[in-house]
């Protein structure tokens, strides 16, 4: 009989493509503006209501259907327990995991890939709770009325890297190789999720390659960005070039720029075994 790690290997490969997503976003406190919801909802994310399409789409980037003939898989509807238990014997750390929300583990993680190009995101659609701490800024120029209103602006704090840290590390250190080969292998689950967001006939692995290419075009900013307080206590950028990006791009600005390009090599690392061309 397989294990439960041998079955369920797969589920690191979406927590590591949502990675971006995982260990970034957060429901308040940061640049990312996410619409109020509920981050602990007992019932999948809500479909995306999408008008069917008169014919499917090509396919851009095609798995071989050998890869995903294992019949050990679970049914998406039944995988939260199994999915949970395998991502922390996976994972070896579980408290790396404790920002993933463990109902409808699977369905959320795509919905979360599926909206980070947009530019706002439902917190009810996150597969994730709000990382501990606060968001941090610093003035712009030290100085005595440099954080109160009119006087220097404002930027990210460098801080705020140190508590990215350890979800970057995981993700850096990650295999991608075997990440890649075991998502392949276990391809028909990703797809059954992303059809039942209302879109029957796309490829999933496309919309996951758009997605990676559309994170790696995230601007490298010279220095941290600068931001300005809005309504509740958020904080938005003060470019609003940097404003009107994805929320998924938002949260790529927040990390260090040592961080962000290790990142952006490994979803490159990724994608060279999810693509062609």
């Amino acid at each position: 009989m397989r294990s439960i790690q041998s079955r369920w290997p797969w589920l690191l490969v979406v927590a590591v493509v949502a990675a971006a997503g995982w260990w970034l976003l957060r429901p308040h406190g940061g640049p990312p503006t996410i619409a109020e919801g509920s981050s602990t909802a007992e019932t999948p994310p809500p479909p995306v209501a999408v008008a069917p399409a008169s014919t499917a789409p090509a396919i851009r980037h095609p798995l071989d259907p050998a890869d995903a003939a294992d019949a050990a898989i679970p049914p998406l509807a039944d995988s939260d327990a199994a999915a949970w238990a395998a991502l922390v014997e996976a994972a070896g750390d579980a408290s790396v995991l404790d920002v993933l929300l463990r109902d409808h583990l699977v369905q959320r993680l795509v919905t979360m890939i599926d909206n980070l190009t947009e530019p706002r995101i439902a917190t009810r659609t996150l597969a994730l709770q709000a990382l501990p701490g606060r968001f941090e800024t610093e003035p712009e120029v030290a100085g005595p009325d440099a954080a109160g209103p009119g006087g220097a602006p404002l930027r990210i704090a460098q801080a705020n890297a140190r508590r990215y840290d350890p979800y970057v590390r995981a993700f850096v250190q990650a295999d991608p190789a075997r990440l890649v080969a075991v998502y392949r292998r276990f391809y028909p689950l990703f797809q059954q999720a992303y059809a039942e967001l209302g879109r029957p006939d796309a490829y999933f692995n496309d919309r996951l390659v758009a997605v990676i290419d559309h994170l790696l075009q995230a601007p490298e900013p010279a220095a941290p960005a600068q931001v300005v307080p809005g309504a509740n206590g958020r904080f938005h950028f003060a470019d609003p070039a940097l404003e009107s990006l994805s929320v998924g791009q938002k949260a790529l600005l927040r990390l260090s720029p040592e961080q962000r390009g290790a990142v952006k090599r490994q979803l490159r690392a990724i994608r060279s075994g999810l693509a062609r061309g």
